[in-house]
């Protein structure tokens, strides 16, 4: 258990927090929300103690061991695998360590004797035989080889780094577990493998994620933070978001008879808790909904953007057709011969192992790469906006505020029209008149697409649209690109967003591809079509 009794800090003359007080208790999964900069990863090492808070007190049950995820990949480069997940109980660790020690002396004592019996008994007690097994089973099921759990840290991928450090974190069984954005680089199979084992972990959790299928699946408590303030809701985060939106609705709805608001937020209730009994969720095996009072349910104060794609004009039959289109890069062949073709209205997700396929595929369909080979047409009626992950190139070493940067983008030149697009991705006051060097990686891609929306585009190309943006945002552009009428290519991290947006999946493997119209959990809960993936990427390892 945790405590948090009066908790304040000031940095020189902001004040992140003030007066926050709640409790964290075992078999509950507590989900920390905020604007980016609202301080969410600093409240977890508050927590953690790695932040000293200038007001207040955090009270942890004596005796009870406390886990962190680390964030520094290079921390333990001189360690194999095994021994830097088994390093996340540090006691085990060090009896092991100390016993070696032991065993290798060549005078060995009857002192020694004694110590080594000392910590036998103590090794046994906290599972140290089954330690390597344990480390293993966590490896595994976070995907990560078995060729690799003996080698160091330091020969280890960045990708497979990230996936040791969370099984560190995990364990050992810690009785508080604190996770900061613990999806960040995971494929789907390992997060949902990840899931899975949280929402049977029976101890206390605090994590901060942006991945709000993550949230959804297994939190039964979400933490709000804003405006130096830390709420606590029950719930996961669908139900907060839904119940706060629902009450600020009947808020501003000043006819509305009291009764009429507290019936509709009771059949609100009613029908959220009736839903998520029937999930595979955290909140349905805590029933914590069921408890839920109208009391506990009350706006946000979160502002959230506008995303609204018009196109100029409606698309004809023909999209886009791919032919053979192969591409090396540095010496590695990242497209193999690949060929689709692209119908009207599809929402196409590509998915690949391999990032830079997806990325390279996306830059020659917009003619910022040339393909070694194969060809593609764009039908005549279609006009495409691309997003790009990396875009620094818009906005490096350019001196223009953002009312002239958008202007450049745009027909229509006056500045009460440029600010109106500014104004619905929140840029509002003096702030369109801010430079664009000085912008944050979320307020680039909010720039980003006020200018996509200006295009009028009937085909959108968006790679890692949700990168960089905070949950208020990713949910308006999830919205605006649940309702845009034309045709999309995307890639995304973000479960929720490919599952609300995308009813075809395309995944590139070095064999060839695998392109299906189906709706995105069906694609990942059907066995048989995973299989063929792995089948598809084996063979080119073999």
């Amino acid at each position: 258990m945790i405590q948090v009794t009066n908790l304040g800090l000031r940095f020189s003359d902001r004040k992140l927090f003030d007066e926050v007080n709640m409790k964290f208790t075992p078999g509950n999964c507590y989900g920390v929300i905020g604007a980016n900069g609202a301080g969410k990863s600093t409240f977890l090492k508050i927590l953690s103690g790695d932040v000293e808070p200038t007001e207040g007190e955090v009270f942890m049950t004596p005796g009870e061991r406390l886990a962190v995820l680390k964030q520094d990949h290079f921390e333990f480069d001189e360690y194999s695998v095994m021994d830097t997940v088994i390093m996340g109980h540090k006691r085990l660790y060090d009896i092991m360590k100390e016993k070696d020690a032991l065993y290798m002396k060549e005078d060995f004592s009857e002192a020694d004797g004694m110590r080594a019996a000392e910590l036998e008994g103590e090794f046994a007690e906290l599972d140290g035989w089954d330690a390597e097994s344990n480390a293993e089973k966590l490896l595994n099921g976070l995907g990560v080889d078995s060729n690799l759990f003996q080698k160091k840290m330091a020969d280890v991928h960045s990708g497979d780094k990230v996936k040791i450090l969370l099984a560190q974190s995990l364990f050992g069984s810690p009785d508080n577990l604190l996770l900061d954005e613990p999806t960040n680089h995971l494929d789907f199979r390992a997060i949902s493998w990840l899931e899975e084992f949280l929402i049977n972990y029976d101890k206390t959790m605090i994590v901060v994620s942006h991945d709000r299928h993550f949230l959804n699946k297994v939190c039964t408590h979400m933490v709000d933070i804003d405006f130096s303030k830390a709420k606590m809701f029950v719930g996961n985060y669908d139900f907060w978001y839904e119940s706060s939106q629902l009450m600020l609705r009947l808020m501003k709805d000043q006819n509305k008879k009291k009764e009429e608001r507290v019936k509709e937020l009771q059949d609100f209730i009613a029908r959220f808790s009736s839903n998520a009994s029937k999930a595979k969720q955290a909140t349905s095996r805590k029933k914590t909904l069921e408890k839920i009072n109208i009391e506990d349910i009350q706006p946000s104060s979160r502002r959230y953007p506008f995303v609204g794609f018009t196109p100029e004009r409606e698309a004809g039959k023909d999209i886009l057709a791919v032919e053979g289109i192969t591409k090396i890069v540095d010496g590695v062949k990242v497209l193999d011969n690949v060929s689709f073709t692209v119908n009207k209205g599809d929402k196409i997700v590509f998915l690949s192992r391999n990032d830079l396929a997806k990325t390279m595929l996306f830059k020659i369909l917009v003619g910022e790469e040339e393909a070694d080979s194969g060809s593609f047409k764009w039908g005549v009626t279609t006009s495409q906006a691309y997003l790009p992950k990396d875009n620094t190139e818009f906005f490096e070493g350019i001196e223009y505020n953002l009312v002239d940067w958008l202007r450049q983008y745009s027909v229509e030149k006056t500045e009460t029209f440029i600010r109106g697009f500014l104004g619905k991705m929140l840029f509002s006051g003096d702030e369109p008149l801010k430079k664009c060097n000085v912008l944050s990686g979320g307020e680039k891609v909010r720039c980003m697409f006020s200018k996509l929306m200006l295009s009028k585009a009937n085909v959108l190309i968006l790679d890692e649209p949700t990168n960089h943006l905070d949950l208020e945002s990713i949910e308006a552009v999830n919205n605006g690109l649940i309702a845009f009428k034309g045709t999309m290519l995307f890639t995304s991290h973000d479960h929720k967003f490919i599952e609300t947006i995308s009813n075809r999946v395309i995944e590139i493997t070095p064999s060839g591809l695998f392109d299906k119209e189906i709706e995105f959990d069906e694609f990942l809960d059907d066995d048989d079509i995973q299989q063929q993936i792995a089948s598809m990427y084996a063979v080119s390892t073999n």
